[in-house]
């Protein structure tokens, strides 16, 4: 197989969870908020997002979230600042596909039940701080 036939089957793959961002991300457009493709992945932030998100209950809230090859942030200085972690759950998205969602909150639960943090302790959030992490060594 090709490199990019690889490619495009990561993008065909992750491609439910990007449908589902790409339609939050026409939410956040009429709401002000910009689209840019930053290597191979769309990232929407400004606008009133910040304001938006704010609004969430406190568990929803968030800087940047991931769908797919999709991320959304509440502006794109934050984006800029995250792009490492984010990108590392697009490589998730790519990996797992549709099954990501199940099993990201399925992780969150279990830590919570666990009386454990569901966003920190998180299995998928673990991996994208470690290589992180592991970068900055």
């Amino acid at each position: 197989m090709t490199d990019s036939f690889l490619v495009m089957m990561r993008y065909v793959w992750a491609l439910p969870a990007t449908i589902v961002g790409l339609a939050l991300s026409a939410v956040a457009l009429c709401a002000g908020a910009h689209m840019r493709c930053i290597d191979g992945v769309i990232e929407v932030g400004g606008g009133c997002l910040r304001t938006l998100i704010s609004h969430l209950p406190s568990c929803a809230r968030f800087a940047a979230i991931t769908f797919g090859h999709v991320v959304i942030g509440i502006d794109h200085d934050v984006l800029h600042e995250v792009r490492e972690h984010e990108r590392i759950h697009v490589r998730q998205y790519e990996r797992w596909g549709l099954l990501f969602f199940p099993l990201y909150v399925g992780s969150s639960v279990i830590q919570l039940l666990a009386g454990h943090n569901p966003y920190r302790d998180n299995v998928f959030e673990r991996e994208a701080y470690a290589a992180c992490a592991e970068r900055l060594r």
